[in-house]
């Protein structure tokens, strides 16, 4: 068990997502930086797919009510186990009744909390995301709350050494494979999409111009703030189906992207789809920072996605190696 000590609105329980429902108009959910959270299972010798704790509002204390293993990844919210200081993208071992803290993020937005075992609660529809708009899955269908005790599974916990071990932070090991800007512009890459030619030569101006991402935005999409684009001339859409990624153009003239809680379905044109593999990092950009979108194809896209397969096939390997050097050292 671990007991929820203090917490802020919006931190929920999150796993990769609930699929196969869309057309029942149920969203998938699941973190919003899927890349975080299979890590940190991977740390503590979990499934990939096994449910964590998704935080983005600070400060957040929790108390452990056995001994587990813990693992902390996606953004560096100085976390502090009984006040010591752990390094970001970490796995440690915790005894009963140590506390672990996380403090506002000096960049980017959300932590994961994965822990031995997964987070023992009750699947809804396969999955143990919470769907906050649905009010279901995770908790009862709600963030959490002080005073929370969340159970977790007793599968077996990876071998850790008592100061613990981390892997390199992806935005480090892979960044050949981002793009990066000079002034922390976070540059997003996207393809054309259906509607994209109604905008005519507007449309041009969605890749050079920044957008800022307006205090509007949530788990459903991010709306963004810049110069309006409008269409060349008025056009009636039915509704269409909606994923993650899926840049739509309402009325406005200022994009809204669609995140992890994305619609089922809408009638806004669209003009551009995120790359996949390119929505971890959307994911941790902080409300008022700017994006830029860069224009890709299906080739980069590919290239991109074979090189993150190519970093969490490494960790895949290392953790399992590492465990049982630490299993057999324990036995002299």
């Amino acid at each position: 068990m671990i007991e929820i000590l203090q917490t802020g609105p919006l931190n929920t329980v999150q796993d990769l997502g609930r699929f196969g429902f869309r057309n029942a108009g149920v969203t998938s959910s699941g973190a919003m930086d899927w890349l975080a959270l299979t890590i940190g299972n991977l740390l503590v010798g979990n499934g990939e797919g096994e449910a964590a704790l998704e935080v983005q509002t600070f400060p957040f204390r929790l108390r452990f009510e056995r001994g587990t293993t813990v693992a902390i990844t996606g953004a560096d919210c100085d976390a502090r186990l009984d006040g010591r200081r752990l390094p970001p993208w970490w796995s440690v071992p915790v005894s009963t009744g140590q506390v672990l803290e996380l403090d506002a993020p000096r960049r980017s937005a959300r932590a994961y909390l994965t822990f031995a075992g997964g987070i023992d609660i009750e699947p809804v529809m396969g999955s143990r995301s919470t769907s906050l708009r649905g009010g279901f899955g995770g908790l009862d269908g709600r963030f959490l709350a002080a005073n929370d005790r969340l159970g977790i599974g007793s599968a077996y916990a990876c071998a850790v050494p008592p100061g613990g071990f981390g892997v390199m932070p992806p935005e480090a090991a892979l960044a050949e494979h981002f793009p990066a800007s000079q002034d922390g512009t976070l540059l997003v890459r996207a393809i054309p999409a259906g509607e994209y030619a109604l905008f005519g030569a507007e449309a041009e101006r969605f890749w050079t111009q920044t957008w800022k991402i307006s205090s509007q935005s949530d788990r459903t999409g991010y709306r963004l703030a810049g110069e309006p684009i409008r269409l060349a001339s008025p056009v009636e859409l039915r509704s269409h189906g909606v994923v993650p990624g899926v840049v739509q153009m309402p009325p406005s003239g200022e994009p809204i992207v669609q995140m992890s809680d994305a619609n089922t379905a809408g009638g806004y044109p669209k003009m551009a789809g995120v790359i996949d593999i390119d929505l971890w990092r959307l994911g941790q950009a902080r409300i008022g920072s700017r994006i830029q979108f860069v224009q890709s194809s299906v080739t980069e896209a590919l290239a991109a996605e074979r090189a993150v397969q190519a970093y969490l096939e490494d960790i895949r390997r290392t953790v399992p190696m590492l465990a049982h050097a630490l299993a057999a050292m324990s036995r002299r």
